[in-house]
């Protein structure tokens, strides 16, 4: 079985593949000290609720944390007994290579993105990822990352606005009711979500009359559902999309024999 590893400045995701489905999807904090041991601990227990074998004889990691990466290699090294397949490394090939300024570090989870929409949609896309930050990745027709965008993310923004205005309380996202709100929170909410629908919208116009063709916009990431609502923002939208591009690329080095 291959473990799919995705680490986000937020949370860690790990994702057991038996060659046709995933058995089981674990998520946990990213903490930087969190040693193998306790992945081990954490994982192994989970597994064995759920009634699935620990067999993993596979690993792959996504990481955007580099510290997290060393005591993955060492669970996957001490627990699995393989060495684990690093994106971004340079002995993890790509389907296709990005084709971005030669100076340019593309995150592990831009790429891994592209793999997966590119295997399941093809060419000529735009996915639209929402973490920590909000990402717009374009893929190309030939199925290369081409560059893309930042954003903010959607959590990310309305702490840094509770943390900096005082009088602001933490609220939670959610569509409201109406544009126009009359308490505070309604209006925190109103102001996060339509900024939001504004912000996808506008920058997938503008990479659209950019690239002057059609092209299909993949939604992912937990908050991708909501913002759809009431909204044709995604011609798409997937839940699984990373965990997804990382069985590609896997079987992509395997097919050709550099693990």
């Amino acid at each position: 079985m291959l473990l799919c590893i995705d680490t986000g400045n937020t949370n860690t995701v790990f994702s057991v593949w038996d060659g046709e489905r995933f058995l089981t999807t674990l998520r946990t904090a990213t903490e930087h000290q969190r040693t193998a041991d306790q992945y081990f601990v954490w994982f192994s227990t989970l597994m064995q609720h759920q009634g699935i074998p620990v067999d993993i004889d596979e690993v792959i990691i996504s990481s955007t944390v580099p510290r997290v990466v060393f005591n993955l290699r060492v669970l996957s090294d001490r627990y699995f007994n393989c060495r684990p397949l690093v994106v971004g490394k340079p002995d993890c090939l790509l389907p296709n290579p990005p084709r971005v300024d030669r100076s340019a570090q593309v995150g592990p989870d831009r790429l891994v993105n592209t793999a997966g929409a590119f295997d399941r949609h093809g060419g000529d896309l735009i996915v639209v990822d929402f973490g920590t930050a909000t990402t717009f990745d374009v893929v190309s027709r030939d199925g290369a990352y081409i560059g893309g965008a930042i954003a903010p993310g959607v959590n990310l923004s309305l702490e840094a606005l509770h943390l900096a205005a005082a009088a602001l309380p933490h609220v939670d996202i959610t569509k409201p009711e109406r544009v126009i709100g009359t308490n505070t929170v309604a209006c925190m909410q109103s102001g996060v979500f339509w900024g939001y629908v504004g912000l996808v919208q506008g920058i997938c116009g503008h990479i659209l009359a950019e690239r002057e063709r059609p092209m299909k916009i993949i939604g992912t990431g937990g908050l991708a559902p909501l913002f759809s609502q009431g909204e044709v923002l995604f011609d798409i939208i997937e839940d699984d999309l990373t965990m997804h591009g990382l069985t590609v690329i896997h079987r992509y080095n395997k097919e050709n024999n550099t693990i």
